[in-house]
């Protein structure tokens, strides 16, 4: 789908967690075409380096960063500002889904591996980069949740519970910076098919595209669509919101 609304970048910059593949690589590219500088934050330094060849390289800065460590991501930022000045935009979009197994049969260890990744993660970001937003009195933060934070998967209970977590987190941030110049929004996609698929099981699969009034899957691009809008000057008068983009599926 190629982009039909501009959004004028130039001279802001982002950093895009789970930025080297996925949705997180599809918001990168759209940043990009609006003129942002555009820092990936990711874990995987081969997807890394791939990831690195499809975008802007005059226009791009890739961190290795595994975004659950304190310590890790307070040096990437400081990394980041070095490398590449202020940071005006975070889109917190790396994510695992852990097994598809009942509540009664969760692994405990593999539940607080995605709590760590899905829900500590995005606020360790948020916690680290949104006082340096505050010092320039403006900043754009989009945390990726899902349909499933708020309607709750059978057989997926770590991942709607981390993603339930990250509205809440956006509402609480939100209201807490409104009146810094600062906008927090997240956005609940239904499933996209990427390489997290590979973390899933088929039945779970097929469960959630049956849910989906539409019928498809959404595509890495009309989520990047979404989220540069609210990466954008023009959206000024929504925080602490959460955008559904789930073909028909949300309930509420």
């Amino acid at each position: 789908m190629a982009a039909r609304n501009h959004y004028d970048f130039s001279g802001r910059h982002a950093v895009v967690t789970g930025g080297a593949a996925g949705i997180g690589l599809a918001i990168a590219t759209r940043l990009q075409q609006g003129g942002a500088r555009v820092t990936l934050w990711d874990r995987d330094p081969g997807a890394l380096q791939q990831a690195a060849k499809a975008l802007d390289k005059e226009l791009l800065h890739t961190q290795q960063v595994d975004i659950s460590d304190e310590d890790a991501v307070n040096a990437a930022a400081d990394s980041t500002m070095e490398t590449g000045g202020k940071i005006d935009i975070l889109v917190t979009s790396a994510g695992i889904t852990g097994p598809n197994v009942s509540v009664c049969d969760y692994p405990v260890a593999a539940w607080d591996q995605v709590m760590n990744v899905n829900l500590r993660g995005p606020f360790l970001c948020c916690r680290t980069i949104a006082p340096r937003m505050q010092k320039h009195g403006y900043g754009r933060i989009v945390n990726i949740a899902s349909i499933a934070g708020k309607e709750g998967n059978p057989n997926a209970s770590a991942y709607s519970a981390s993603k339930a977590g990250v509205i809440a987190l956006t509402k609480s941030l939100g209201k807490e910076l409104a009146q810094t110049g600062i906008t927090v929004n997240c956005v609940t996609p239904a499933a996209v098919r990427t390489g997290i698929f590979a973390q899933m099981t088929q039945e779970h699969i097929d469960y959630m595209l049956s849910k989906i009034p539409m019928n498809r899957f959404g595509t890495t691009e009309e989520i990047a669509a979404l989220v540069a809008w609210l990466c954008s000057e023009e959206c000024s008068f929504s925080t602490g919101a959460v955008f559904d983009v789930s073909g028909g599926r949300a309930t509420y």
